[in-house]
């Protein structure tokens, strides 16, 4: 996976034409965020991913959500996938919390009646009470994050893909979480898990790829593979 950055001084207009008219282009470097990153996961296995800022883990997690398309090789998803990157982002500010229920459920492919039936669990789960019909601009972060996690986890995946959303909310409202997790892997679900909290990722996977600038450095057993992680990294084990 590539991207183009460009490296263009602040010029004005009149330079930019200047420049344009001269065939002078802007100083452009390749990136390549992925390279040769190959792997399979396999029904009801959990996969965690971890690594230093900038290793490519967030790049991975959007080419398995669709959000990116590689710029070489392929993604194949089979079943429906859910992913809980960036909770909330997707929420309309100015809709209630309740309105982007139904939002979200129909990018989901939900009926309106579906979401509808789904409702009270998706509140109860959340914990926002009666905040359901205020406007999402008024939420909090945490508030934002808790809805999102309760509509994505409450749509039925085959699928999930996950980035550090384990970190919402409180202790009590964390444990929660895992638990729906746990119940997802316990159904036969398949989950990758992106995260820096390496005692959940070996409690909770089955199996951990360690990138490092792009590429996978390690894969194995997440007790190893974390060790291996901790041991690059200079901390102690």
């Amino acid at each position: 996976m590539e991207f183009t950055l460009t490296h263009e001084a602040n010029l004005s207009l009149k330079e930019l034409v200047v420049r344009s008219l001269r065939g002078q282009r802007p100083e452009q470097e390749t990136l390549r965020a992925l390279d040769g990153v190959s792997f399979e996961v396999h029904r009801g296995e959990a996969l965690g991913v971890i690594g230093a800022n900038g290793s490519g883990k967030t790049t991975l997690l959007r080419l398995l959500a669709g959000v990116l398309s590689p710029t070489s090789g392929t993604v194949r998803m089979n079943g429906r996938v859910t992913t809980l990157i960036e909770l909330g982002a997707g929420f309309n500010p100015d809709l209630s919390g309740e309105e982007n229920v139904f939002l979200s459920g129909a990018l989901y492919g939900f009926s309106r009646a579906a979401m509808k039936r789904k409702l009270a669990a998706i509140v109860e789960f959340s914990e926002l009470g009666r905040f359901i019909e205020v406007p999402v601009k008024n939420y909090s972060a945490g508030m934002s994050a808790r809805l999102a996690f309760a509509v994505a986890t409450d749509v039925d995946p085959d699928i999930l893909v996950v980035d550090e959303v384990l970190a919402v909310g409180d202790e009590a409202f964390q444990r929660k979480s895992l638990e729906r997790m746990q119940g997802f892997r316990s159904a036969g679900k398949t989950i990758v898990l992106v995260s820096h909290d390496l005692n959940t990722v070996a409690t909770f996977c089955d199996r951990v790829l360690l990138l490092d600038r792009g590429r996978i450095l390690a894969e194995g057993p997440a007790d190893d593979v974390a060790a291996e992680y901790l041991k690059r990294s200079g901390a102690p084990e």
